[in-house]
C-alpha cells in the first residue's frame, strides 16, 4: 500500500499563497523534493513516486477546502489505499505561526476541511501534519485571516515550517516500513 499525502487548500491562483493553503505548499515542496509532477486524476492533482523504496502518492484536491473529503476518499480509492495510509497536511489556526505538530488521530479541531475528510472516511484515525498559521485577535477576523497571504516578514518562518513539515511527512512514511524507527 502506498502512503497517500494530501495537502489541504483551496483551488485556483487566487488562493495559492494564502494561509489556508499552507498544506498544499508542503505537498508541492515534497513533490519537488521527490522530483515528481502533478497530473489531473479525477478531482485532484496527483503525483506518484517513491521515498526510500516506499510508494508515495501526493494529492492536491481541486475542491474547496470545506468539501474536500469526497475528493480525498476518491484519491485513496484510486490508489488502492485507505484511511490508515493517509497523511493529511493542513493549516492550524490554534498553533503559533511556524509551529509544526504531528498527530496520529483525533477530531477536526474546528477545521472544516479536516471535518469533511474525516466524515468522508468515517474515521478519526488519520495521521496528520499541522502547520501553525496563528490566530487573529478577533474571532470575526478568522475568515479573512485564513484567506489572506502571509506578510513578507512572516515568510522566512513559514518557509522553515514548510521544510520541517516535509521532514515530518517523510518521517511518518518511513516509520511505516518494516525495521524502521518511529519519528522522534
Amino acid at each position: 500500500m502506498p502512503d497517500v499525502v494530501v495537502g489541504l487548500g483551496n483551488p485556483g491562483p487566487a488562493y495559492r499563497d494564502t494561509r489556508h493553503n499552507v498544506g498544499q505548499r508542503v505537498v508541492e515542496r515534497l513533490a519537488a523534493r521527490l522530483r515528481r509532477r502533478f497530473r489531473r486524476e479525477g478531482g485532484a492533482l496527483v503525483a506518484r513516486g517513491e521515498w526510500r523504496g516506499a510508494p508515495v502518492v501526493l494529492v492536491l484536491p481541486q475542491a474547496f477546502m470545506n468539501v474536500s473529503g469526497p475528493v480525498v476518499a476518491e484519491a485513496l480509492a484510486r490508489s488502492d489505499a485507505d484511511a490508515s495510509d493517509l497523511v493529511l497536511v493542513y493549516d492550524d489556526i490554534d498553533l503559533p505561526l511556524g509551529t509544526v505538530r504531528v498527530r496520529m488521530k483525533g477530531g477536526p479541531g474546528g477545521h472544516h476541511g479536516v471535518e469533511s475528510v474525516l466524515a468522508a472516511l468515517g474515521t478519526e484515525a488519520v495521521r496528520r501534519v499541522k502547520v501553525g498559521i496563528g490566530r487573529p485577535d478577533r474571532k470575526e477576523a478568522v475568515p479573512d485571516h485564513v484567506l489572506a497571504p502571509f506578510a513578507p516578514e512572516e515568510l522566512p518562518l513559514v518557509e522553515a515550517a514548510v521544510e520541517t513539515a516535509v521532514e515530518r511527512v517523510l518521517g511518518l512514511i518511513q516509520a511505516r516500513r518494516p525495521g524502521s524507527q518511529r519519528p522522534g
